[in-house]
Formats: structure tokens, C-alpha cells, sequence
């Protein structure tokens, strides 16, 4: 028994969608693309909430907590699943399948209790206004986050143990992309009814439950709302509250699919996609359905923007780190997918223009970051010329 628990030292291999080639190209340039604009969207909202004293409140509290776990959560997965569409190796070391079960686990539970307590906040910001500075004070604000993270390990302490502890008789096949519980139970040569449902009850703590709790809060605030009656209440509680449910209903609702009936074979098809999608596809979309509808966001970026574009340390910094991004993108094209030549071509003649050298991969970032600050020199003497004009 001891020897079939064991997993053997090559470790896991992950078929995903090797079955369909084709799309694995598909999936490859989308997943890429969604987890570059992630890292992108995500970490503007950590520095604009970080930086503005406007938005030192305990909405954007949560929301740069939300925006750390979504970066987190991608990373913990997109890499490895990047790796393996490359190419024909699907595998995963046992340790790396370890760490990826157990992260991926803890984030994604600590993201439920955490837009379950984003629900909360808006409920006293909408219902009891007059009590909102007071009952969401910071340190208030920060245990409710602890209490989040704390959840989340916790859930995935017993779960991911319980999990990996299941017989496995050898078998390395998962039938996925990533090492999930779900998937992992499959593994098992021994009866998993009980794992199922305890990985049931789990789910209706962590998913059902909040998004009661969820429910709830929204109902009060609709009542709240529909008595004032008045249209421009309407208004602002859409504007306050819509963002937040619209990513409530992507996130829960296809996460609680894959959980809810584990035993249904979700790992070859639509389960996959599902995963793919509340995974990788939801922490793209929530900078934007943050953003686009939040003038605080909107404002909060300008002023940052205008701040940085005339001081030269600051505007330095940030052209650095848009350099870095995009040399990670045109590194990680380059090598793994190696058929954009005409691209490479084209950025070749773009720093010959600009009398600079593009020898290699590896001298793209400094070309970039030189051509950048040229655009920018430019910029500011043309401003300058503006104001000694006027």
C-alpha cells in the first residue's frame, strides 16, 4: 500500500487539451494574452490605490487585496500551463503539482471570503451610511482581510492533505491542466465517495454560503434603494454595487459548477474550459470591470499619470516596468511559439531608425526602454515649446 501511494519521481503529466492540437495554439495566444493584460491591469490598481490618498478607504482596501490574489492565483497556474501548450511535454514534477494544488487552493478560497466581506462593505456603505467611517475602520478593515487569508490556508491545509494522502496505485494521467482537487481525487484507486463529499460540504461553506451571504447583502440594499425612490439613488448604488456582482457572478458561478459535482466528467471538456475561465479569464476582466465604471479609478490614474509624466524619476520608473512587461511578451512569443518573424523584423528596423542596436533577444528590453525615453525627451520639448509659445 505504501508503495502505491507513492507517485513516482517523473511526477504528474498533465493531458489538458493535448487531445486537440489545433486549439492548444488557440488557448496558448489567449491565455498569454489575458495573463499579460492581468499583470498589467492588476498591479495598475495596487500602485493607483497604493499612491492616491483619495482611495485609502476600506472599498480599495479590498480591492488591492482582491487585485494581489488574482495576480497570485494566475501565476501560480499560467507558467506551467504555457510550458506545456509549447509543446508535446505535458508534465508536472510532484513537488511543483504539491505547491500548485495547495497555492491554487488557498487563493481561490480566500477570493470567495473576500468578496463575500467586498458584499458586507457595500451593504454599510449603502444601508447605514451615517455609520460607515466608524464601523469599517482600518483595523477593523484589516482583520476582516486577515480572517480571509486565514480561511483560505486553512482550507487548503485540509483539503489538499487530505487529497494527496488517497491512494494513487501509480497513476500519472490527470486529465486536466492544472493539479485540482477534483482531478486529483480521480487519481484514486480506492473508493472516493467520502472525498467527494467532503469536498461537497466544503463546497457549501465556501462557495454556496457566501454567495447567500452575498445574496443577502444585495437584498437589503435593493430595499434600502426602493425606498428612497429615487432614480439617482438607483444610479449610485449601480455604480457602487454593479461592478462588484458582476464579477461576483463570473467567479462564483463557475467555480461552483466544477465543485458542486465533482464526480461528473467535467476533465475532458466543459470542465476545463470552466476552469480556464474563472482561473485565468475573470482576474483579466476585473481591472476592467473595476475601472471602466469608477470615476474615483479613472480620476485616481489621471492624476498618477500627470504626476509621473513630469517628474522624471517617476516617469522613469514606469516606463521601466512597461518595458519589462513587454520584454517578458515578446520573450515568452519569441521562445516558446518562434513563428513571429515578421514581428521581430519589423521591431528590427524600428531600433535601426532610432540608431540603436537589436542584436539579440536579450538587448530588446534595453532598445525598448532607450526608444521609450526618446518618446518621451521628445514629448516634454514639445510641451516645453508649447508653454514658451504661449
Amino acid at each position: 500500500m505504501e508503495e502505491n501511494n507513492e507517485t513516482s519521481e517523473g511526477g504528474f503529466i498533465l493531458l489538458g487539451f493535448s487531445d486537440q492540437p489545433q486549439l492548444e495554439i488557440i488557448i496558448f495566444v489567449v491565455v498569454l494574452i489575458s495573463y499579460l493584460l492581468t499583470l498589467v491591469g492588476n498591479r495598475t490598481i495596487i500602485v493607483v490605490s497604493c499612491l492616491d490618498s483619495k482611495l485609502h478607504t476600506p472599498m480599495y482596501f479590498f480591492l488591492t487585496n482582491l487585485s494581489f490574489l488574482d495576480l497570485a492565483l494566475t501565476t501560480s497556474i499560467v507558467p506551467q500551463l504555457l510550458w506545456n501548450l509549447r509543446g508535446p511535454a505535458k508534465t508536472i514534477t510532484s513537488t511543483g503539482c504539491v505547491l500548485q494544488l495547495y497555492v491554487s487552493l488557498s487563493l481561490g478560497s480566500t477570493e470567495c471570503v473576500l468578496l463575500t466581506i467586498k458584499a458586507f462593505d457595500r451593504y454599510v456603505a449603502v444601508c447605514r451610511p451615517l455609520n460607515y467611517t466608524a464601523g469599517m475602520h482600518p483595523s477593523f478593515c484589516k482583520t476582516l482581510a486577515g480572517i480571509a487569508w486565514l480561511s483560505g490556508v486553512g482550507n487548503t491545509l485540509i483539503q489538499s492533505t487530505i487529497t494527496l494522502r488517497l491512494p494513487q496505485c501509480g497513476h500519472r494521467r490527470l486529465h486536466h491542466f492544472l493539479c485540482e482537487v477534483p482531478a486529483m481525487i480521480k487519481l484514486a484507486c480506492v473508493d472516493i465517495h467520502a472525498n467527494q463529499v467532503q469536498l461537497f460540504v466544503a463546497t457549501l461553506v465556501l462557495l454556496l454560503l457566501p454567495m447567500a451571504l452575498i445574496s443577502v447583502s444585495y437584498g437589503f440594499i435593493a430595499h434600502s434603494v426602493i425606498k428612497i425612490k429615487s432614480s439617482q439613488a438607483w444610479h449610485k448604488a449601480l455604480g457602487t454595487c454593479g461592478s462588484h456582482l458582476l464579477v461576483v457572478s463570473l467567479y462564483f458561478g463557475t467555480s461552483s459548477v466544477i465543485y458542486i459535482q465533482p464526480q461528473r466528467s467535467f476533465g475532458h471538456s466543459q470542465g476545463m474550459f470552466l476552469t480556464l475561465f474563472y482561473n485565468v479569464v475573470t482576474p483579466t476582466l476585473n481591472p476592467l470591470i473595476y475601472t471602466l465604471r469608477n470615476k474615483d479609478v479613472k480620476g485616481a490614474l489621471r492624476r498618477l499619470l500627470h504626476t509621473q509624466f513630469l517628474s522624471f524619476s517617476t516617469c522613469a520608473s514606469l516606463v521601466g516596468v512597461c518595458c519589462f512587461v513587454f520584454y517578458i511578451a515578446w520573450y515568452l512569443i519569441c521562445y516558446l511559439l518562434e513563428t513571429l518573424k515578421p514581428i521581430k523584423i519589423f521591431l528590427t528596423l524600428l531600433c535601426v531608425s532610432t540608431n540603436l542596436n537589436f542584436s539579440s533577444n536579450f538587448n530588446f528590453g534595453i532598445c525598448a526602454l532607450k526608444i521609450l525615453l526618446k518618446f518621451r525627451v521628445t514629448v516634454l520639448g514639445f510641451k516645453a515649446q508649447s508653454y514658451k509659445a504661449n
